[in-house]
Formats: C-alpha cells, structure tokens, sequence
C-alpha cells in the first residue's frame, strides 16, 4: 500500500500558537468535498444575542414561573459546566458569555443553546459574561517578580493568565426560546431563580482530581534510603566556608555535591543553561556513587552545597530504584555527621529548582527550533494553536498531528452537527466523539480563525483543550496527572480510546488507529538446524533506535569534547555543541538488520543461537515513526543521547 508522508508539528502552545513549522496543513480526502462550517453572531435588537429586559413583565414573569418545575439548585454531586461549552471553546470572555441551563447545569455557547433548547426542552438559563481588565499594579511588589518555585498556578510559581487580569462579570437570567436577557440580580424574578443563580456561581467548574491538576506543582518524595542511610564512622569535618569547597576529582568550585555517606565532594552533572550550552559540571558525584557500588557499597544520598539552610536543601537519590530530588527528613542529623550545622548555614547557589525557573524563562527556543530562518505567523482553518495548560506540551502536539489527517477532518469536522445533535443528553463533556468534533471544529474551521493568511502575531488564536485533556486522561495513573509525559505513549493510548468510541460509528469511515496500523514480521532462523519461524505483530508505529556509532561527524564530535573536557576546571564553555549527526537511514538499516539472540533449539534441544529480523510487511496509509530518544546505559539506567536526526 501507498504510504503517505504526514509533517511533523513539534508543539503549538500558548501565545506562539498559530505559528507554521513545516508546511501548510489544509488537506482534503480525495473525492470528498466539505463545506466549511459558518459562524455569525446574532444581532437582536442591537444586541450581540438578545434584547435586554430591564424590568419582565407579567407576560415574562409568567413564561418564568411556568418553568420552575424544571429548574433545581445544584447540589454537591451535580457537575456544573459554567467555564467552557461543552459543543465549544466559547466561554465566559466569548463576545455573548456562556449560558449554564438551569435544568442539566451544562454550559452553551450562544452557537449552541437552541440546540440544547430542542433536544432537552429548557428554556431558563444563566448567562454569564466576563469582561477582562488588566490587575492594578501593587507597588509594594516587584512589576518583575520571577517564579521561586517549579510550580503553576500556585503561590510562587508560574502565574497563569487569569492571575495577571480581573474580571467584570455580569449575569443575566436567559428565557428561550425568545432569547430574552434579564439583568441579575433582579427584584422581580422568583426567589427559586436566585437560589440556582447563587448555586451555580459558587459551585466548582473542575473536579476535586482536574483543580489538583491544574494547580501542578513538582513535589518531591521522601527517599525509603534516608531512614537507614549508612554513614561511615571517622567521616572527615566539611567546612561551612564556601571558598573551602572543591571537587576531589577536578577542582571545580560550583555545583558541588556531598555524599551523605562517606563525605566525598563531587562535581554535579553539566546542565543546560538558557542559551542551550552545556556546562557547571563533570558528574564526579555520580561516577563515585557508582565506583563504590560496584564495590558493594550503597552510598544513594548526595546534597547540593550551597543550597543548606535551616528549612532544607536539594538532596538527589543515585539509587536506580528512585534516581530523582528527594527530601530526607533526617537531613539535619545526616549533615551533623559531618559538622555541619544547618541552622546556621545560608545559601550561595542557586538550587535545581531555581535553575530549572531560569531554564523555562530564559531559554532561547530558537536553539532547538528554527534559529536563523524568518517566519511568518499564520491565521485561518488550519492555523489554530493548542494552549498549554501545564506540561501538555505532549497531548497538544499529539492532537495537532492527528487533526492533519483528511480522515479526521472528515469524521469529526464534516460531520461536527450531527455529533453534536446526537451529544448525550447533559454529558457532552464526557462523550469523546463530541470533544473531538468540538476540537475539530475549532482547529479546522472558520469559527476561531475567521481571517486566512499572513498576520500579527497577537491575532494568532489559541483554544485550551482542558475539557478534552481530562476525557482521555480519567482514569489512567499518568495522563490524569498535571506531569510530564511521552507523545508515544499517549498516542497509543488516545487511539484506544477513539477505537472504543469509533466501533459503534456508522460512518463508514476506518477506526483511526487503522491508518497507522503497520504489519511486523519477524523471521527466526534457528542457527543448528537451518530451519526458520515466522510470526507478525499489529504495531501503530515504527520505533527506531538512534545508532550513534552511524554519526557522520564523529570526528568533530570527539573533538569539541576533548575540548571542553579541557574547559570544564573553570573556564567557562561559550563554544556551541556539537552534537552527533545521524542519518535516518542508519536508523533504518539498524531496525532491518539481522541480530543474534540466545535461543534454545526446539529441533536439537541444545542452547544456542538464532537470527532475528524483523521487517515491515504491510505499510499503513500513515507512517508514524517513533524514534527511541532514551536508551538503556551500561549501568541500567535511563540515558538520553545528545544527537541529532
């Protein structure tokens, strides 16, 4: 089968949103017209949506209390979608707000209240609308306050834009079908009207697990080393001086860490820094820890000098079992062993945390982006940017991809209305065919991106897709979560869960999956007898190692490290990288070439060996391909090579 190439989309978030890496991406199915979706605000009586009643009269009120029997206050289990349409991305902001019925507590854009008023009958809703004003200045805070934590949306982390503005909010009760507004709060309306009005706006738009999400905060666990940590008897004193810390492999001043076990100093790893240069470390810490467990000692716990204070320090676990930022609890008695005293300690370095800050503010992307080259921000169906909502980066650049697909555009866009008229009645929210005809809709049509072409970078549109995130991510012990996770991974499983909810589709179009669908075959050739097996798997990917022996400028390579090794006892490295270049068909022939395994023969029953090569025997229409960016070390640890495709 004909295999159809797919651009790669590394990413579209926040305010960078719009802007085209790799080509132009509005596509259509061969043989398949559609008509793009229109979208026009509705002028009554000179209001965006409806006229305006000041004071109801009786006529009104009677309309009102005839629906009463309808309407109920929210109680604790009801969810109530009053941030964002559950069929849209309109929201409070959106030029007509939103309207929250009364009867189901779901939210509608102004697009989508009738619909919602013919297939469930209200007629009484609550019309919310936000007008954004820019926070006063306090001038008793610093106007550039930088992060002191690796946080978002918490005290002392990255702020969010919500917490940059306030809101003029007004509310308004909204009759159907005459799209009649009465400005709330209002004398004349039953007092039932109020009770919901005030249930609804004190109730949570998130769940209990969704807020903690959004409110991500790295957190670090408290080591199972820490409570029995071996301490050898006689350990050396360590000076609280500064100026007296050196590593014991090379010299270095800064950067420094402390084995809680035996009080050897040594230099941390080299870090990244905001330009994308390599530098502050040459891992003597790590390679001690690692000298002395091939000698059977287990010495995990090192702490960052400079960073003790009498409220803690960076502490790091080599352990293969938690290799991470810990807390030690005992800390305090741990740095005692060694005389020093962390009540009277204050910090002279920076911690990882606040390196980490520095590294999300400062970086210059265009290092690992597209540095050199003048690019023109996009807008139209197409060019439509996904909102980072705190490390999902991953998810965003998943569903970008996918959108580029004729098929998608044609299951979930084409088709977008008769979706939504078959929504389930109050859980749109929870129907993922409606999210991603919602997401579709937004992505691809004219609806947030009515102007096509060249444009400034502040009209470049973004939408958030919270509602979404949170559908695929329920229930699963990663993707629920407000951490970092891999784009392979969440792909497959987002294309388990469009399968689940494709099966019962009568479009007769192909489950999604069924695009990328690859056919693996591997043959087995049994080296003692000659005589050979075959079997096939169902992949979605090609996964392919990164061979960095196959680097074309490895001579260059070796060069700038003797160089920088060279560097590394004080002066600083301002020389640019060089990084291994792999061609992709070194990877290729890696994947496709023969490999010797152990291998039991079931004809001589003798141990021995076997050939193993695996090849692709049916193409999909899409190819996606996974390149393995992690690999296994010497020491059975998770490594991430330096190189370059």
């Amino acid at each position: 089968a004909a295999c159809r190439p797919v651009r790669v989309l590394r990413g579209w978030d926040g305010q960078r949103a719009g802007v085209l890496r790799g080509g132009g991406r509005e596509q259509s199915a061969p043989g398949v017209e559609l008509e793009p979706l229109k979208f026009t605000g509705r002028q009554v009586d000179g209001m965006p949506w409806g006229s305006v009643v000041a004071t109801p009269d009786e006529a009104l009120l009677g309309r009102i209390r005839a629906n009463l029997s309808k309407i109920k206050v929210p109680g604790h289990g009801d969810r109530v979608r009053k941030t964002e349409c559950v069929l849209s991305f309109d929201s409070p902001e959106s030029p007509e707000g939103i309207f929250v019925s009364m009867s189901n507590f779901q939210g509608y854009g102004a697009d989508y209240i009738a619909l919602d008023h013919q297939r469930n009958g209200s007629e009484l809703y609550l019309n919310i609308k936000w007008k954004k004003i820019p926070k006063a200045v306090d001038p008793s805070k610093k106007s550039d306050e930088a992060p002191t934590k690796l946080a978002i949306g918490v005290e002392g982390g990255f702020q969010t834009e919500e917490e940059e503005f306030e809101f003029e909010k007004s509310h308004f009760l909204a009759v159907m079908p005459e799209k009649v507004l009465v400005p709330l709060p209002n004398a004349e309306v039953p007092e039932l009207i109020s009770m919901v009005v005030d249930g609804i706006l004190k109730a949570s738009d998130l769940s209990n697990d969704e807020a903690q999400v959004m409110a991500w905060e790295d957190k670090r666990l408290v080591s199972k080393h820490a409570a029995g940590l071996t301490q050898l008897p006689g350990a050396k004193k360590i000076s609280p001086d500064p100026a007296t810390w050196a590593c014991e492999d090379c010299g270095v001043k800064s950067n420094l860490w402390l084995n809680l076990s035996d009080g050897y100093i040594g230099s941390g790893r080299a870090q990244v820094d905001a330009t994308g240069q390599m530098g502050g470390g040459t891992g003597a810490a790590l390679k001690h820890y690692q000298d002395e467990k091939a000698k059977g000692n287990n010495y995990p716990l090192a702490v960052k000098l400079g960073t003790i204070t009498p409220h803690g320090a960076d502490v790091y676990c080599y352990a293969a079992d938690e290799d991470d930022m810990v807390e030690d609890p005992g800390l305090g008695a741990h740095l005692a062993h060694f005389g020093i005293n962390m009540m009277n300690m204050e910090k002279s370095e920076k911690t990882m945390a606040e390196l980490q800050i520095d590294l999300n503010i400062k970086f210059d992307f265009d290092k690992i982006c597209e540095s050199g080259k003048t690019l023109q921000t996009l807008a139209g169906p197409g060019f439509v940017g996904l909102k980072n909502l705190g490390n999902s980066c991953y998810v965003n650049s998943v569903l970008q991809v996918l959108m580029t697909l004729p098929e998608m555009k044609e299951r979930y866009l084409a088709r977008a209305p008769a979706i939504f008229a078959e929504a389930p009645a109050g859980g749109a929210a929870e129907d993922l065919n409606t999210q991603m005809a919602k997401l579709a809709t937004a992505l691809l049509s004219e609806r947030y991106a009515p102007t096509a072409g060249p444009c400034v970078a502040e009209a470049a549109v973004s939408v958030s897709p919270q509602m979404l995130k949170f559908l695929v991510g329920k229930g699963h012990a990663e993707f629920s979560t407000g951490n970092q996770q891999d784009a392979e991974e969440y792909l497959k499983h987002l294309l388990a869960k469009l399968d689940r909810a494709q099966r019962p589709d009568k479009s007769g179009l192909p489950l999604t999956s069924k695009l990328l669908d690859i056919t693996m075959e591997t043959k087995l050739v049994d080296l003692q007898s000659g005589k050979s097996r075959y079997s096939t798997t169902q992949e979605t990917m090609l996964s392919l190692l990164i061979p960095m022996d196959a680097a074309v400028n490895s001579e260059e390579v070796k060069s700038y490290e003797e160089r920088s090794a060279k560097r590394q006892k004080g002066e600083k490295d301002e020389e640019a990288p060089v990084k291994p270049e792999v061609p992709f068909r070194a990877c290729l022939e890696k994947f496709c070439g023969a490999e010797r395994i152990e291998y039991k023969s079931p004809v001589t029953g003798a141990n021995g060996e076997a050939a193993k090569t695996t090849l692709i025997k049916t193409f999909p229409k899409y190819l996606a391909v996974h390149m393995k960016r992690y690999i296994l070390g010497d020491d059975w640890r998770g490594e991430k090579p330096g190189g370059q495709m």
